[in-house]
């Protein structure tokens, strides 16, 4: 009988340790459970983010490509410093004063640093005039080609609003606005029925003056 009763209380603390170890194992598991809910959580934060931040980027895109562009169109003037024969054609209103000239005289001087230009009638009376410096260019870039350009339809504009339509070209001087002078004068509608170059020539007149010290 007494060692039934030592059994006892052995079995007894046995089957507590037993139901212990098994609650234990019952309550490890559940904050395992608990754990990837909160994970799950943020991804879901994390791309209401990236959506939110992917309908901020075209704005900015947008904003830049407008600054681009104002840029682009400000730099243009500069960049259009090149030869076109399909120049825009300036409108040509009437004179109050008009004088029915048909037939004139397009004189063309270009030097090394500037070009000139003057059209008059057959008795040389200006009808129109222009330059370089009057078209609003200045320093090296009143000696290009293309200005020379817009000085002749500049001062054939001036002209044709008195009736000019056939023209002579004389031209006078070795800088670079010579030829495209000229096709501008075609291109703008006038009919050129001459060209002559009429730059002075001397034959062993003055002196010459003295050359440079470079």
């Amino acid at each position: 009988m007494a060692d039934e009763k030592k059994e006892t209380p052995k079995s007894k603390a046995q089957e507590v340790k037993a139901e212990k170890d098994a609650a234990k194992q019952e309550t490890k598991p559940a904050p395992q459970a608990e754990e990837p809910e909160k994970k799950e959580t943020p991804p879901q934060v994390t791309e209401a983010k990236k959506d939110t931040k992917a309908e901020k980027a075209p704005k900015k895109k947008v904003t830049k490509g407008k600054k681009d562009e104002a840029k682009t169109e400000e730099q243009s003037p500069a960049a259009s410093l090149s030869l076109d024969d399909d120049l825009p054609k300036p409108k040509i209103v009437k004179a109050k004063g008009s004088k029915n000239v048909i037939h004139g005289i397009v004189h063309i001087l270009a030097t090394f640093n500037n070009t000139l230009v003057s059209v008059s009638d057959a008795r040389g009376n200006i009808l129109g005039w222009s330059s370089s410096g009057k078209c609003g260019f200045r320093g090296s870039k009143k000696s290009t080609a293309y200005v020379a350009q817009v000085v002749a339809q500049d001062a054939c504009r001036q002209a044709m609003a008195h009736g000019l339509k056939e023209v002579e070209v004389r031209m006078k001087g070795p800088g670079s606005g010579r030829e495209s002078a000229v096709r501008a004068v075609q291109a703008i509608g006038l009919d050129v029925n001459s060209i002559r170059d009429v730059t002075p020539i001397p034959h062993n007149g003055c002196r010459l003056r003295k050359q440079r010290r470079v």
